[in-house]
C-alpha cells in the first residue's frame, strides 16, 4: 500500500476517496479538508477570534490542533459536567493538550458555577441524560463565547455525527431541526456564530489523525451515552458505508446542496421568535429558557448572561 502523493509506505487507506496516505500526507489531507470546509461554507476569516469547545476527545482536540497549525487565533473551552470520574479524566486530557501547545483553555465547572451536575439535573428535569448534557453545554458555550468577545464558536462535530443527526431528523421529519442542519449557524443578538469545520472528515479519520499527530485523547465513551439513539443511527450508516463507501458523505453534503434551502424559511422563523429569557437573558422562544428551568429543578442557580452585540455575518 503506497501513499497517493509521495508513493512511500502508506499508513491509512481511505476507501471513500479511493486513496492511501503516508503519515505526513494524511495530516496534510485532513488540514486541507478543514480548509475546504472553512472556505466552502464561509465559516470565518483569518483575523477572527475563535473559541473551540473541547471535550478531551479525539475530534475537538484534533480540530484545535489543525486550526492552531493553520495559524488561527483559537482558544479552548472545557465544561466539567460532573459526570462521575469521567469529567475529571476528560478534563485532564484537555488541560494536557493546552499546556503542551501553549494554548489558552477556559474551564467551566457547572457544579461550582451553577450548583448542579448533569446526572442529577437530568433526573430532576426528567430529561434524558444526553438531552440535559447537550442543553447545558450549548448554554455555556454561548455564554462564554459572548462574554469573551469571540467572533466564532467551533465544535468538533464530524461527518459521522452530522450524518447521524440528519438521518434521525429525516426518519422522523423533524423540520425544525432540519432547518438548523447546516455547518454554519449565523450570529444574532444573544447567540454567537457557530461552525463545524470537521464536516468533511469522519470518525475513523479523526482517530487516525490523533494517532499520527501524537495527540493523547480520552478513549472512553461517556458512561451516560448508553442507549443514545444517534449511536444506533451511526451503526446503521456504518453498515451502508461498508457496502458503499462514500454514502455518508453523499447523504449529508447532497442534503446541504440540494435540499437544505427548502427549510430556510423555517430557520428564519425560529430566529425571529427568540426573546431574552426572564431569568438569565439568553435567547428563548418565550418566558424562561429550558436551561434555567433545568437548573431550577435541579436546585441550582442560573447565572445571567452578559450579552454583547453579536456580529451580523451570514453564511
Amino acid at each position: 500500500m503506497k501513499c497517493r502523493v509521495c508513493r512511500g509506505p502508506a499508513v491509512i487507506d481511505l476507501k471513500r476517496h479511493n486513496a492511501n496516505f503516508c503519515g505526513d500526507h494524511f495530516l496534510r489531507f485532513c488540514q486541507q479538508q478543514v480548509e475546504k470546509a472553512i472556505s466552502e461554507f464561509d465559516m470565518f476569516e483569518p483575523t477572527d477570534k475563535l473559541l473551540v469547545a473541547v471535550s478531551g476527545g479525539k475530534d475537538s482536540l484534533a480540530l484545535w490542533h489543525i486550526l492552531h497549525g493553520l495559524g488561527y487565533d483559537v482558544d479552548g473551552l472545557y465544561i466539567g459536567l460532573g459526570i462521575d470520574n469521567y469529567s475529571d479524566v476528560s478534563g485532564e486530557y484537555a488541560k494536557k493538550f493546552a499546556d503542551a501547545h501553549g494554548l489558552k483553555l477556559t474551564f467551566v465547572d457547572i457544579v461550582e458555577e451553577y450548583g448542579y451536575d448533569v446526572p442529577n439535573g437530568s433526573r430532576a428535569a426528567r430529561r434524558a441524560p444526553c438531552s440535559a448534557c447537550g442543553m447545558s453545554k450549548r448554554h455555556i458555550f454561548d455564554r462564554v463565547a459572548l462574554e469573551g468577545n469571540y467572533d466564532v464558536l467551533l465544535t468538533g462535530h464530524n461527518l459521522d455525527d452530522e450524518a447521524a443527526v440528519l438521518f434521525g431528523n429525516v426518519l422522523h421529519w423533524q423540520t425544525d431541526y432540519l432547518a438548523r442542519q447546516h455547518p454554519v449557524l449565523p450570529a444574532r443578538n444573544g447567540l454567537p456564530r457557530k461552525v463545524k469545520p470537521l464536516v468533511r472528515l469522519d470518525e475513523r479519520e479523526m482517530a487516525a489523525y490523533c494517532v499520527v499527530a501524537g495527540i493523547d485523547y480520552m478513549l472512553d465513551e461517556c458512561p451516560m451515552a448508553a442507549g443514545n439513539k444517534h449511536l444506533r443511527y451511526k451503526d446503521a450508516l456504518n453498515s451502508i458505508e461498508a457496502a458503499s463507501p462514500g454514502s455518508k458523505q453523499a447523504f449529508f453534503h447532497k442534503f446541504l446542496g440540494q435540499a437544505a434551502h427548502f427549510f430556510e424559511g423555517a430557520a428564519q422563523e425560529l430566529r425571529d421568535e427568540l426573546q431574552p429569557c426572564d431569568t438569565c437573558g439568553a435567547p428563548t422562544p418565550s418566558g424562561t429558557c429550558a436551561f434555567c428551568r433545568l437548573v431550577d429543578r435541579a436546585g441550582g442557580t442560573a447565572v445571567p448572561v452578559q450579552l454583547t452585540q453579536a456580529p451580523s455575518r451570514t453564511p
